[in-house]
């Protein structure tokens, strides 16, 4: 009667040292403690609370329904992608070889 409850708990046992934490983050899907966060909302002010996840800063996205046509297009020409400038510089090869020949001497 003895001897199945030591072999289950050996089976359930885990070796958990401090290598086993520091290759991977812990999984969890409830944090059992909050943290202090910071949220910074769309205007640039920002206020600290107490959050559920190891968070540092909590940016909040912007309502481009409420901006003018003139800050809504310069806030999406942002976000596209910067054309790269190529720049194309053509060399004057006015290099002639049959000038150095005489210079070669022979030996």
């Amino acid at each position: 009667m003895l001897m199945p409850k030591i072999f289950s708990f050996l089976a359930q046992c885990r070796s958990l040292s401090s290598t086993t934490a520091g290759i991977t983050k812990t999984h969890r899907s409830v944090y059992a403690r909050t943290y202090p966060t910071i949220v910074v909302l769309p205007d640039g002010s920002s206020f600290s609370i107490r959050y559920t996840e190891p968070r540092e800063i909590i940016k909040l996205p912007l309502d481009l329904n409420t901006l003018s046509e003139e800050e809504k297009k310069v806030r999406l020409d942002k976000r596209k992608p910067k054309k790269k400038i190529r720049v194309y510089e053509e060399v004057d090869d006015s290099f002639s070889s049959q000038k150095y020949l005489k210079m070669l001497k022979k030996k």
